[in-house]
C-alpha cells in the first residue's frame, strides 16, 4: 500500500516532537528526502506479503455453557495422535495466538483480531497430542490481578461466584479447577499465572524467565514476560513444562541454548533433606490476612514432617522489590505495550505485524474503553519517561540485578524459598465503574510476593496451602533460576503429603453453589 508523504503540517509536528529546530524553509528542503525513504517501507510490505502465512480455517464458536464467564471462544483442534499429552484438553489464555481463532486479550482494543500463526507453546502442545479446547478470558491487556477488568465480561471464582478468580489468567484457572479442561496456558508479568491459581485453588507455575518461549503471545514488557502451565496437580504442571520448555530461536527473551529436562521424571527424586528458607518479609504485610499466613506456616510444617529442613530467612530486598517492579511495569509497559503497540522495536525475534496494526488502530479508536489499570500505566509510565528520558527505567533494570543477587544469595544456602503466594483470599467482584480508590487496590494489591520474581526471573509455583474461611490460600515455592525441577519436586512432595488438593463445590449457576 502506498504511504502518503507527510505534508508541511505533519513535518512541522514531527520537527516539534523531536525538537530539531528546523525552519519552515529547511523542512521544505527535507520533504523530498523524507518522501523518498517511504519506498523502502512499501517494498518491505510487498516482500512480507509474498511469504506471510494465510489464516487457517479452524472452526470455533461462542460457548453455550459458560457459567463462570471463563471461555472467550471454544474450539476443538486435535493434536498428534500420540504424545505425552495425548487425550488431554487445554485452554489457551486469550493473549496467546491460536491461528484461525479470535483473540481479544480481554480488551476492546484487540477485539476482532484473528491470528495467522500459532504461538510456539500452542505448536508444542499440539505436537505433544493435546487438544486445544478454546481461548480462556483474561484481563484487559492482562494488566490486573483480579478478574473484573476483562472483556467480554468478568470471570467468577469457582469457590464463590460472587468473588473474583484472580488475574490476569483468570479464565485459565477457573476452567482447570472446575475440570472443564485438563490443562491451561497462563501468562505472568506480575503474578498472573500464580494469582488465579492461588485464588481458585490450582497449581500455577511461572517458569524461569526465558525457559518457555513467549513467541506468539501479546507482550507487556519483554524483561518480565512469562508463559506457564496452570493445572490441577503438580504432575500435570511438570508434564506441561516438559513440553513447553526449550529454545525456539524466535524469542529474544531466551538464552541461545537450554538443556532438555524431563520435569515429570524429576518428581520421582525424593525431596527429603532439601532446605527451605521461609522468607519473613513475605508474611505480615499491611494487606496480609493472618489466616493466610497461618495456613502457609502450617504448610511449611507439613513439608518439615515430610523430611525437608525449614528455617526462617530474611531478605530485606524483598520489601523494596515492588518499587523496582512498578517502574519496569509502568514505564517499560507504557513504552512497549502502549506506545510500542505491544511489540516495540529494537529486539530480534518474530513479530506479528498484523496484530500490531490491528491493535494500533484499536488503541486509538477504543482507548477510552481500556481498564483503569492500563490507563494508570499510560499516564504514570509516559510521564516518568518524559521526566527522566528513561533514566528511572534504567535504574530499575540495574537494581533488578541487585534484587536477583539477594534471592540468589538466599538460595545459595537454601534449595527453595517459600512464602504466601498472595496476602489474602479472593475478594468480591467489582463493577467496571467502581471508584478508583476501590478499583486499583482490588486489581493490584495482591502482587507484593509474586511480582518480584517476574523481575528477578526465578521460577515460582503456587500450590494450595489449604482453605481459609472456605476459600483457597496459596503456598509459593521459589527456586534457583533454571532449576524449575526442584521447585516442582517440593511442590509435589507437599501435594503427596496432604493427599491432593481440594476441589471447589459443584456449581449450579454463575450466582450460587449446588
Amino acid at each position: 500500500m502506498a504511504i502518503p508523504p507527510p505534508d508541511a503540517a505533519r513535518l512541522a509536528a514531527l520537527n516539534e516532537h523531536h525538537a530539531f529546530g528546523l525552519s519552515e524553509a529547511e523542512l521544505a528542503e527535507y520533504a523530498p528526502a523524507v518522501a523518498a525513504t517511504l519506498a523502502a517501507s512499501e517494498r518491505v510490505e510487498e516482500l512480507y506479503a509474498a511469504t506471510a502465512p494465510s489464516t487457517p480455517d479452524r472452526a470455533w464458536s461462542q460457548p453455550a455453557d459458560n457459567p463462570l464467564g471463563a471461555w472467550y471462544v471454544t474450539t476443538s483442534i486435535p493434536g498428534a495422535a500420540e504424545g505425552p499429552l495425548a487425550g488431554r484438553t487445554v485452554a489457551v489464555k486469550d493473549n496467546v495466538a491460536v491461528a484461525g481463532v479470535p483473540m481479544m486479550n480481554g480488551s476492546r482494543t484487540v477485539e476482532g483480531f484473528v491470528p495467522t500463526r500459532d504461538a510456539t507453546v500452542v505448536t508444542r502442545l499440539l505436537a505433544a497430542g493435546a487438544t486445544v479446547a478454546g481461548k480462556a478470558v483474561c484481563e484487559d491487556l492482562c494488566f490486573s490481578g483480579a478478574s473484573f477488568t476483562s472483556h467480554p465480561g468478568p470471570v467468577r471464582n469457582p469457590w464463590d461466584p460472587a468473588r473474583n478468580a484472580g488475574g490476569s489468567s483468570s479464565g485459565s484457572a477457573a476452567l482447570v479447577v472446575t475440570g472443564t479442561v485438563d490443562l491451561a496456558v497462563g501468562g505472568d508479568q506480575g503474578g498472573s499465572v500464580r494469582i488465579p491459581a492461588a485464588f481458585c485453588g490450582g497449581v500455577g507455575h511461572k517458569p524461569t524467565h526465558g525457559l518457555v518461549p513467549y513467541t506468539g503471545a501479546f507482550p507487556i514488557e519483554q524483561t518480565i514476560d512469562h508463559l506457564g502451565p496452570i493445572t490441577r496437580t503438580v504432575a500435570d504442571a511438570a508434564a506441561m513444562l516438559t513440553v513447553l520448555a526449550g529454545v525456539d530461536g524466535l524469542d529474544p527473551r531466551q538464552p541461545t541454548t537450554l538443556d532438555a529436562v524431563d520435569y515429570t521424571a524429576a518428581l520421582a527424586t525424593p525431596a527429603d533433606g532439601l532446605r527451605i528458607g521461609v522468607v519473613g518479609q513475605g508474611f505480615g504485610t499491611p494487606v496480609s490476612d493472618p489466616g493466610v499466613d497461618e495456613a502457609v506456616r502450617a504448610a511449611v510444617e507439613t513439608l518439615r514432617r515430610a523430611g525437608l529442613v525449614a528455617e526462617d530467612v530474611s531478605i530485606p530486598w524483598h520489601a523494596d522489590a515492588m518499587a523496582v517492579w512498578n517502574v519496569i511495569a509502568t514505564e517499560g509497559a507504557a513504552f512497549q505495550m502502549l506506545d510500542g503497540n505491544g511489540y516495540g522495536m529494537n529486539s530480534q525475534g518474530l513479530y506479528d505485524p498484523e496484530l500490531i496494526a490491528h491493535y494500533a488502530a484499536g488503541r486509538i479508536a477504543r482507548g477510552a474503553e481500556l481498564s483503569k489499570t492500563v490507563k494508570l500505566v499510560g499516564l504514570s509510565g509516559r510521564y516518568t519517561f518524559e521526566q527522566g528520558g528513561g533514566k528511572y527505567y534504567a535504574m530499575a533494570r540495574n537494581l533488578a540485578l541487585e534484587l536477583r543477587k539477594a534471592y540468589d544469595d538466599a538460595l545459595s544456602a537454601h534449595d527453595v524459598l517459600v512464602m504466601p503466594t498472595l496476602p489474602y483470599t479472593a475478594r468480591e467482584l467489582l463493577p467496571l465503574d467502581a471508584p478508583l480508590e476501590t478499583y486499583l487496590p482490588t486489581a493490584l494489591s495482591m502482587i507484593g510476593n509474586t511480582a518480584p520474581f517476574d523481575v528477578s526471573g526465578h521460577p515460582a509455583v503456587s500450590v494450595p496451602a489449604g482453605l481459609v474461611d472456605g476459600l483457597p490460600a496459596g503456598l509459593m515455592i521459589v527456586g534457583r533460576r533454571f532449576d524449575d525441577a526442584t521447585v516442582l519436586r517440593v511442590a509435589h512432595t507437599f501435594e503427596q503429603a496432604v493427599g491432593g488438593f481440594p476441589a471447589p463445590p459443584a456449581l449450579t449457576t454463575a450466582g450460587g453453589r449446588a
